[in-house]
């Protein structure tokens, strides 16, 4: 590990060096490709450098140790090495943490598609709720939300919702969402108040540029129609909407949401290449061994992974044993902690297979 640090070390001068040339800024791509690992390394270099300050600062204390007779000088250096030494601890975890392989896909932007499962109306209302969750939890990070697709009930609710996160890291945080969140409520419509379980189903995938994956022309019909739906000037009047079906997967994307037939056929590539590269991803992970398959945010669509139960105002995640009681603020987009927590247990579980090797 610390052979590979100190290679970090000697490329981060590398390329600080190279940012210093008065000609660098002038070459577009070779400065932000510079500027990006600038950044990557950066954390590195600076927990490595904690690490030998905290070496250093052991070596002084056992020194002193070795040569102070005084009582009160012995005590205050036994007090600085053994602070030195649980530094030096949460450093090295730090930094193995650090040089885990990144997720090449984590700093890309998402297309996320949630879509009403078991539970009829309660679910599509559900399925609106969570559309709103993560709505707000962009914005509150600043990131742009787009929404590409939508299908939506009289009543308020969604039978399914496909939409464009735009920001950095954005998938490194959100994909630990994909999956089968459940909620338990007693719905309006619920004269016995009963509690009725509904389900909506989350699947997150990073955004597709046209190189990451090749759409054959012969394997694509494009349809155009007019949009329906309700309200706007477009709407049953122009051939605005687009639907793309793609013959091989039997993929059907349909885009309406904008006035411009080309807008909305820019969008139904762009979610096209998203579920195409989705299907890639997953067939790598499905090929791989157990032991990625079993990390956060790479299982199965099909898995339960959290529940929001309404009479006691309590969510659940059920991949990390997580229960938090503020319903309310998790659904207004609060849902840090609950990332922060799938991300520290992903990490646990990569390092424990790491020292297994």
């Amino acid at each position: 590990m610390f052979d590979r640090l100190e290679d970090l070390i000697l490329r981060y001068e590398e390329i600080m060096n190279q940012l210093s040339e008065p000609d660098v800024a002038n070459d577009t791509g070779r400065f932000r490709k510079l500027m990006k690992e600038q950044s990557d390394l950066a954390p590195i270099v600076g927990a490595y450098q904690d690490y030998k300050k905290a070496q250093q600062n052991i070596d002084d204390s056992l020194a002193l140790l070795e040569e102070e007779s005084d009582e009160e000088m012995r005590a205050l250096a036994k007090e600085e090495l053994n602070d030195s030494r649980a530094q030096l601890e949460q450093l090295e975890n730090k930094l193995k943490i650090l040089l885990l392989p990144k997720d090449p896909n984590d700093d890309k932007n998402v297309i996320v598609e949630i879509r009403a499962g078991a539970g009829g109306d309660e679910a599509a209302l559900f399925a609106a709720e969570i559309y709103r969750m993560y709505v707000h939890y962009a914005e509150g990070r600043r990131w742009r939300v787009e929404t590409l697709e939508a299908e939506e009930i009289g009543i308020g609710g969604m039978k399914s919702v496909n939409f464009m996160v735009t920001g950095q890291g954005a998938y490194s945080m959100l994909k630990y969402e994909s999956g089968v969140h459940r909620v338990q409520r007693v719905p309006e419509t619920e004269s016995q108040g009963r509690i009725h379980t509904s389900t909506v189903t989350v699947a997150v995938m990073p955004e597709a540029e046209e190189v990451d994956v090749q759409i054959e022309e012969k394997d694509i019909r494009i349809d155009v129609m007019r949009a329906s739906g309700n309200g706007g000037q477009c709407v049953n009047t122009t051939d605005s909407a687009v639907r793309l079906t793609h013959y091989p997967t039997g993929i059907v994307i349909y885009s309406q949401t904008e006035k411009s037939q080309l807008q909305n056929k820019e969008k139904a590539f762009a979610l096209l290449r998203a579920k195409l590269y989705d299907l890639e991803l997953q067939k790598q992970q499905d090929a791989e061994s157990q032991a990625r398959r079993s990390q956060i945010g790479t299982g199965d669509r099909s898995e339960k992974i959290r529940t929001y139960n309404f009479p006691q105002g309590r969510v659940t995640d059920h991949r990390i044993n997580l229960t938090l009681y503020k319903l309310d603020k998790i659904l207004d987009g609060d849902i840090q902690e609950i990332l922060d927590a799938c991300i520290a247990a992903d990490q646990a579980i990569r390092l424990s297979k790491l020292n297994e090797e």
